[in-house]
């Protein structure tokens, strides 16, 4: 390699290493002691054994690679080494990110999550071509146009399922570790993110189903709750609020869904390495179902912000949980721009319900199970796109009752 191009890299990596110590590090240099000053200095040799390595690559890789390509690669790796929530997006990646919550994209509706060294999938959202097609929430994603999978970037395999609306995308997909691969063909189309879905499921009981959360969820909540009302020519005696495959989205919808159920506590904690990754949110006067009962249906599939919603409400006991143990993501991600289009989706908090238990990698217990055993997994029958009554939304409806005769019994 030539002095050029080695100084090149050098500097390149030297300057990258430079900024993030900078800008990661105690302004106050001159308070440190020098033992401090000393931990913080770049380590040198593997400076070293990463440009080495780059030269290496440089040199005798059987194809041309571009410093560039090299450079976002290693960068790429560094912060997907962090945990599995952690990413570098470029342009393209940051751009679809930004439309899951605020929008719409073309693609086949699946959200996906990696899973013991597997790309699984969390959910798949109502009313689109993976719905319909049957896609489980579970599934092992195994490969995307007969390109096998890898777990080292997630957004890369989410980007290959998106694409022009029309255009075909085959999916190997794998129900059972010991199962054959089943292939589907689908169809991209336009998925228009909307959230919330409700209806009346018999005079004065409500069904709200939230498939993930928005920017404009808590709005959607409120306004389907009051519509809701209106149908019933008045205030509703309970509500079944379905969380089932929510696979999550924005922390602040979370907590925005949950304080409309509530009139007073602690929403949710976390805790950070930074003043702005350590917060407390706590609920404000004002319930929108006043004094109904609320029962919350929750299966493995129903992550990060449900579950945030879930602890809320069963620890101010304001709701009936139900179902099965939630998926266990008690991390919060924050997006940060960088320049040319790009992010860095970073873990900045853990998270933590009311009565301070972290449910990272545990989930959320309910407090009235319905599990059915299928092979070796546990699992909840899941969703169907627009469900009209399903036997988990009977044994809610069924449990809304039973409350509320407790409720009358102790009156009297």
């Amino acid at each position: 390699m030539s002095l050029r191009v080695r100084s090149l890299l050098a500097l390149t990596i030297g300057t990258i290493l430079g900024l993030s110590l900078s800008l990661g590090s105690v302004v106050f240099a001159d308070r440190q002691t020098e033992a401090e000053q000393s931990e913080n200095l770049l380590p040198v040799e593997q400076v070293r054994l990463l440009v080495e390595v780059l030269e290496r690559v440089k040199a005798d890789y059987v194809d041309d690679v571009t410093d560039e390509q090299l450079i976002e690669d290693a960068i790429r790796g560094m912060v997907s080494g962090l945990d599995k929530h952690s990413a570098f997006l470029d342009s393209d990646e940051y751009a679809d990110i930004r439309i899951s919550t605020t929008g719409a994209y073309s693609g086949v509706g699946l959200e996906v999550a990696v899973d013991d060294d597997t790309v699984r999938v969390v959910t798949p959202i109502d009313s689109t071509p993976a719905a319909r097609a049957g896609i489980a929430a579970g599934d092992v994603i195994l490969s995307v146009d007969h390109v096998p999978v890898t777990t080292d970037s997630l957004e890369s395999t989410i980007s290959k399922l998106r694409g022009e609306p029309g255009t075909l995308v085959s999916l190997g997909i794998q129900r059972k570790a010991d199962a054959a691969v089943v292939s589907f063909d689908l169809t991209r189309e336009l998925i228009h993110v909307t959230s919330v879905r409700s209806r009346l499921l018999e005079p004065d009981y409500g069904y709200l189903r939230i498939t993930h959360f928005s920017e404009t969820t808590g709005r959607e909540v409120r306004s389907s709750v009051n519509s809701l009302q209106s149908s019933n020519d008045g205030p509703l005696k309970g509500l079944v609020l379905d969380l089932r495959n929510n696979p999550g989205g924005v922390l602040d919808a979370a907590v925005a869904v949950s304080d409309a159920f509530l009139d007073t506590g602690v929403i949710v904690t976390a805790d950070g390495r930074v003043d702005e990754a350590r917060f407390r949110m706590d609920a404000h006067q004002g319930d929108v179902l006043g004094d109904a009962a609320l029962v919350v249906l929750v299966n493995s599939g129903s992550a990060s912000a449900s579950e945030i919603v879930a602890g809320a409400l069963q620890d101010n006991a304001r709701a009936t949980i139900v179902g099965g143990t939630t998926y266990g993501k008690g991390s919060v991600q924050t997006v940060m721009p960088l320049s040319k289009g790009r992010a860095i989706k970073l873990t900045t908090s853990r998270y933590y319900t009311p009565s301070g238990v972290s449910i990272h990698e545990r989930g959320i217990e309910p407090d009235i199970s319905i599990q059915r055993e299928l092979g070796e997994r546990t699992v909840i029958t899941p969703t169907r796109a627009e469900p009209e009554y399903d036997s988990d939304i009977e044994f809610a409806l069924d449990t809304l009752k039973q409350n509320k005769r407790i409720v009358q019994s102790k009156a009297e």
